[in-house]
């Protein structure tokens, strides 16, 4: 029963989909960045890396695209042009775009 409790467990954690919780904490690093340019810190790139690492799925890459576009437009000194840029600063090669004007659904 324990072993069929443990499996249970891990098949739900590996099955959970990407939150704003999760989003907007691997970004946190980033503010400075997004809102007034030049270099994204160290933080800031380890933390894109992870959102990169956590969306395996088209939907798990459409959640966090709708999480980085709330974010967003919470922010208004956000820079559009630093959003965009960020995960090619950071030499991370990103198919979720980082914009306050994207239509995530056409994220694959």
């Amino acid at each position: 029963m324990l072993v069929v409790l443990a499996l249970a467990h891990l098949m739900v954690q590996q099955g959970e989909a990407v939150n704003c919780g999760q989003v907007n904490s691997n970004l946190a690093p980033c503010v400075t960045y997004l809102t007034t340019g030049g270099v994204p810190p160290e933080a800031c790139c380890k933390g894109v890396e992870n959102i990169k690492a956590i969306t395996q799925t088209t939907a798990d890459r459409q959640q966090a695209c709708e999480c980085f576009k709330a974010a967003g437009n919470r922010f208004p000194n956000v820079k559009e042009d630093a959003a965009t840029t960020l995960p090619g600063k950071c030499g991370i090669a990103s198919n979720i775009p980082i914009s306050k004007s994207i239509n995530c659904q056409n994220i694959n």
